[in-house]
């Protein structure tokens, strides 16, 4: 019988333990953290005279890891408010939240004898039917749990949560012989709905799958730059974005996980890999073994690959370690022909495989060290992992590559790149040659929408399980269900009479094509669908209007087009609210200006929970004019009944604050407390499921009686009394420095639309006056050469321009 997980109870406060609670506790789960008590007392306790007995000293350990985890950056906690959420406590006075949860998670130091210790202690204090798993990365599951009753075994098994568990998308579970089917379930579809996880199902073999791939690809770059002597900065481009891989490349990712930390795991693998084909890779590079020495151990020690400085004049500065002298000298900025050229290639696949091919440095290191990855991911089948697909996930999920390997391989071309490695001398794997062999030159295909995997054991290709749950954008495209499409967005039929508003601009930037087109969606949908979704499966829901567009027309002086522009993005805007059929706007990721403003205008949010939504519009020197300033007003201001018994100001004040500092929610959880999301809205804490459960939100408001909303007539404003409280705050800011002069201009311009207007006392407005308020006020700054150039500024540097 599966086993309904309410209470969660992780044994270990360091680093990993910590941050899993921390998670725990966001998922909304009861939280209990453990660790062992001191048995003396430091010097800070003894000077304040507390005893051993103390609780304070009793949970200090404990207490310290915490504190740790909510010092974190990026942080763990989806909001501060949920910290007190976790129950904190040591093994010798709180047992009992062992015996209070439903999956005991282990998560102590590495080592053999202390996690045996713990495990009879669990085995002692468990409930019967708990859950019981060991986050390991290295020590065989099996040899843990050698010594455990058959019934711990049958409740037992790995889970290898990745760092920062928050944002780590990875969970790699682990059974043994023993486990129950049922325990592998309830893990699996508990981690997968309620902790946001993608699940990989993974053998009992040394470092399971994605660090013997990833240690092994990070070990081969450093080995190929020693050999063919290349810079850190020459692998780190070649390694990071350009290829699909995260912005920590090679060495950033090192210093960020520790050198020691790679420094041990990799140990490890070399003594536990006796018969692996690329045993000697494993081994550690001497340069590595003199940082160890010094400990330079990355960020935790300030000094790694990189080191961060400052200039003479005060300014941050990033040093970079020569690693053939072990001294830290000033960047350079590392050029390739090949990587410059990809950059106007918009398709990873298709810059792949040009780079592949390409015969200047980049190319030739690329080369050699992807195939090297992929030929050793091949060979890890069935050792790791009976398929390609789990191999993919990990690498995608756990190392944040954008393509897994066998994904990869299909970009450069199978048949090309086998060809170039038997001419290079190497050996492939038969079930390559048999997927060549067999007519294909592809380790996936699609057929009907449905993705389908060549199978290695059969030599045949099988459909690919996924999530029931799970709606894929792509899939119902290939299957004829888009309505109505251009250049920015799509229509697409996602079935039960609901329908999907895709983006799919560049950065989902929002321009005439998409306005045009949501249009006419919300007729579309009024008039043959239930109701509709905003979502799509981009990097970002929305980074906002296209900016070179609209800097563009401000400087040819095209002011009716823009203003016309305007009205058209406020009018759909205020359409999606008003349609006679639910709109569900589904963001998340970056989720800022124009973006945040569609969600706003839809009549409910269904959000990933790591949305970062914003209004950051007075970064470029202009205001929120699709609905933003209007809206926020309006949010700030629910729930009073008589304008007349309140005082209306902080309100105000709160919306213009909002505004004002650009804040960026740092989750759906933050975008609630800061008022860009109500209480009544929801969230999915994996964004795989968000478009179907955003599907769900729509069909259960019309399930329940959907009345069209009306545009808003009765908004209070406070006039020019208001106005004139809040140029007061601003200039007392501009005097102390905190604001530009320019910074106050535009204030003074959002705070005209706020109070609505220089009207006498207080008064009500409709949503169309405050809209026309937006709409002058961004015409008017965006005429301005300072806006103009904050946009230009932020255009070229991707950061705004205090001028």
């Amino acid at each position: 019988m599966k086993t309904e997980i309410k209470t969660i109870t992780v044994i270990g406060s360091g680093v990993m333990g910590s941050r899993i609670a921390a998670h725990a506790v966001n998922a909304g789960i009861e939280t209990y953290l453990l660790d062992i008590a001191p048995n003396e007392l430091n010097e800070i306790e003894k000077s304040k005279g507390f005893s051993i007995d103390s609780s304070v000293v009793r949970n200090r350990i404990v207490n310290v890891g915490l504190e740790t985890a909510i010092k974190s950056k990026p942080a763990s906690f989806f909001s501060k408010s949920l910290i007190k959420n976790i129950h904190i406590g040591n093994f010798e006075e709180n047992k009992d939240f062992i015996s209070k949860a439903d999956w005991i998670i282990e998560a102590v130091t590495e080592n053999l004898a202390i996690k045996e210790k713990v495990f009879g202690m669990i085995e002692k204090f468990r409930k019967p039917g708990s859950i019981i798993s060991s986050n390991t990365s290295g020590i065989p599951i099996s040899l843990i749990s050698k010594n455990l009753s058959p019934d711990f075994k049958r409740s037992f098994c790995g889970t290898h949560f990745f760092n920062p568990p928050r944002y780590m998308k990875l969970l790699e579970i682990i059974p043994i012989a023993e486990t129950s089917s049922d325990v592998i379930e309830t893990i699996s579809d508990f981690s997968s709905v309620n902790l946001g996880k993608g699940i990989v199902y993974c053998k009992d073999t040394p470092n399971f799958i994605a660090n013997r791939v990833g240690i092994l690809a990070i070990l081969n770059a450093i080995n190929i730059m020693i050999e063919d002597d290349y810079t850190i900065e020459e692998v780190d481009l070649i390694t990071g974005p350009a290829t699909g891989k995260p912005k920590s490349a090679t060495f950033r990712t090192g210093d960020l996980v520790g050198i020691d930390t790679l420094f041990h795991v990799a140990n490890n693998l070399y003594d536990a890999v006796p018969n692996d084909e690329r045993r000697e890779v494993f081994k550690i590079p001497s340069f590595i073994n003199e940082m160890v020495k010094l400990n330079w151990l990355g960020d935790k020690t300030k000094f790694g690959f990189y080191k961060k400085t400052k200039t003479a004049e005060g300014k941050k500065d990033i040093l970079t370690l020569d690693w053939k002298t072990l001294e830290h000298r000033a960047k350079k900025k590392a050029e390739f022909a090949s990587i410059s050229a990809g950059k106007n290639i918009e398709s990873l696949k298709e810059k792949l495989k040009m780079l592949a091919f390409n015969k200047d440095r980049a190319g030739v290191y690329f080369w050699k060290n992807i195939s090297d990855v992929l030929l050793y991911s091949a060979n890890r089948i069935p050792e790791i992992s009976d398929d390609i697909v789990q191999i993919d996930n990990a690498m995608k999920w756990g190392f944040n590559w954008e393509l897994g390997p066998f994904e990869t391989w299909d970009a450069i071309g199978v048949k090309e790149s086998v060809q170039k490695m038997e001419s290079e001398g190497k050996s492939i794997p038969l079930p390559v040659e048999n997927l060549l062999k067999s007519g294909k030159n592809s380790f996936y295909e699609m057929l009907n929408g449905n993705r389908l995997y060549f199978d290695f054991p059969s030599s045949s290709f099988k459909e690919e399980k996924l999530p029931s749950n799970l709606i894929l954008l792509p899939s119902l495209k290939e299957r004829k269900k888009e309505i109505l499409s251009n250049s920015g967005a799509s229509l697409i039929d996602i079935g039960e009479g609901v329908a999907c508003l895709e983006f799919h601009s560049k950065m989902n930037a929002i321009g005439e094509d998409i306005i045009q087109l949501t249009k006419q969606s919300i007729a579309e949908v009024e008039k043959n669908f239930t109701g509709m979704i905003l979502a799509n499966h981009g990097v970002n829901f929305s980074v906002g209007a296209n900016l070179m567009m609209v800097l563009m027309s401000a400087q040819d002086e095209e002011w009716d087009d823009l203003d016309l522009m305007v009205k058209m993005f406020q009018q759909v805007t205020c359409n999606l609210r008003c349609s006679s059929k639910p709109i569900v706007a589904a963001p998340f990721g970056l989720t800022l200006g124009g973006g945040c403003e569609f969600s706003l205008g839809a009549d409910k949010i269904h959000a990933s929970v790591e949305t970062y939504m914003g209004l950051v519009e007075l970064g470029v020197g202009v205001i929120p004019a699709g609905g933003g300033t209007k809206e926020m007003l309006i949010r700030s201001m629910e729930g009073i009944e008589n304008i007349n018994n309140v005082e209306l100001f902080p309100f105000v004040q709160r919306a213009f604050e909002i505004i004002g500092m650009a804040k960026v929610s740092t989750s759906a959880v933050e975008a609630k407390e800061i008022g860009y999301m109500r209480q009544s809205d929801s969230y999915s804490m994996n964004k795989d499921f968000l478009i179907s459960n955003a599907k769900n939100v729509v069909l259960g408001m019309s399930k329940s009686g959907y009345v069209k909303p009306k545009m808003r007539e009765n908004i209070p404003v406070l006039g020019a009394a208001g106005l004139a409280n809040l140029k007061v705050g601003l200039h007392l800011m501009k005097e102390s420095g905190y604001i530009s002069e320019y910074d106050a201009h535009i204030a003074k311009k959002l705070s005209y639309i706020l109070c609505g207007g220089d009207l006498s006392g207080n008064n009500f407005v409709t949503e169309q006056y405050l809209l026309d308020l937006e709409r002058e006020a961004f015409l008017s700054l965006l005429g301005e050469k300072k806006t103009q150039d904050r946009i230009k500024f932020m255009l070229e540097k991707g950061k705004p321009l205090r001028n």
